[in-house]
């Protein structure tokens, strides 16, 4: 533990010297701002929304696949040292994912500080902060294991872009064809797993749902409040979202210790 604390350490000052992050963090804080003075309430938080669910994804992957490739010859230097690989792999992934949710959270949280809201949207702003994290650590974890198992620079970076394409946009339009080919079938639970196979619509339909819009989703969206409204459904929620840390962080953390450096 003390190894990786080390580790997590460094990792922390190295990102934190970001120019890059530092822009992540007072592009959230100027576009919450302009959320905020524009249209207060039900209306900025479906704004940000959008902003959160397209940006942080993009960044985390991209960003985090970068780093993990600029930093390979420190990683084989400490690959030299009596250092466990899962130690370095653990260290390197939290000193990337949590100066990003440090970054997101101050840009997000400093406007709504000074501006006076009610109870609801600050529990609003609970959920969307909570889900951008979870966000953050997914794509964390998936450009760990990109940069683990695809040794070219270019092609992990093409492939991280490449992930995020399919996740925000391709999946999107694959469900709704699905969903309008077989209109005609009980579609209340594949609906429901297909919910669950994309984080990113995941989180998604947790903000819509704390925002009570569902009803603009239609009968879909009277299911998923009905089913994720519910204490099970959140729990189930919750438990996909941390599916969708663990399983790309265990595959990556099991391909950096055959890895050949």
């Amino acid at each position: 533990m003390n190894t990786t604390a080390k580790i997590i350490r460094y990792e922390l000052r190295d990102v934190l010297r970001s120019r890059a992050l530092i822009a992540y963090a007072l592009f959230f804080l100027a576009i919450t701002e302009t959320l905020l003075r524009f249209g207060a309430g039900p209306r900025a938080a479906l704004s940000l929304m959008n902003v959160v669910l397209l940006l942080i994804p993009l960044v985390s992957i991209v960003f985090g696949t970068m780093y993990l490739y600029h930093a390979r010859e420190f990683t084989e230097l400490l690959l030299a040292q009596p250092v466990r690989r899962r130690q370095l792999f653990v260290g390197q992934f939290l000193g990337l994912a949590i100066p990003l949710s440090t970054a997101f959270l101050v840009g997000l949280g400093t406007p709504y500080a000074f501006h006076a809201v009610d109870a609801g949207e600050l529990a609003t702003l609970m959920v969307v902060a909570t889900c951008g994290v979870a966000l953050t650590f997914i794509f964390a974890a998936f450009a760990a294991l990109i940069a683990a198992r695809i040794d070219d620079r270019v092609k992990g970076v093409g492939a991280a872009i490449g992930l995020w394409l399919g996740l925000t946009v391709l999946y999107d339009g694959l469900v709704m064809i699905g969903l309008t080919v077989f209109a005609d079938y009980p579609l209340e639970r594949p609906a429901l797993a297909a919910m669950l196979a994309n984080p990113i619509d995941l989180a998604r339909l947790l903000i819509l749902l704390r925002l009570d819009v569902s009803a603009l989703m239609g009968y879909t969206g009277a299911v998923f409040e009905r089913f994720f409204g519910s204490a099970g459904g959140a729990l189930l929620a919750s438990l996909a979202l941390v599916m969708w840390t663990g399983v790309p962080l265990l595959l990556g953390a099991r391909r950096f210790q055959r890895k050949d450096f």
